[in-house]
């Protein structure tokens, strides 16, 4: 059976900005706040979220850090074809 997993992220252009992001998240900064306001994703308006999805639905280097990242604990920033990303997975299954 696929393993599953929910996560947000915030999607930017630059791995300056995906950097400056996940700090202000490692100081206390709210995620989902920060994925309204910085993130060019359409999940944007639900504060970066993605809702549940299988391994393997997303592109390789997102999936794998999904599957792969400590749980609740923003990681980043991984880059795909789409930008940069910081991701907070919020449980696996």
């Amino acid at each position: 059976m696929a393993k599953t997993a929910s996560a947000l992220h915030i999607l930017v252009d630059n791995e300056q900005k995906a950097k400056d992001i996940l700090q202000q998240l490692q100081q206390g900064a709210d995620f989902q706040q920060l994925a309204k306001k910085h993130s060019t994703c359409p999940s944007k308006r639900d504060g970066g979220n993605l809702g549940e999805f299988r391994q393997g639905d997303m592109v390789p280097a997102f999936d794998k850090a999904v599957f792969s990242c400590e749980l609740l604990k923003p990681f980043g920033p991984v880059k795909t074809q789409f930008g940069y990303h910081i991701i907070k997975v919020l449980y696996r299954n």
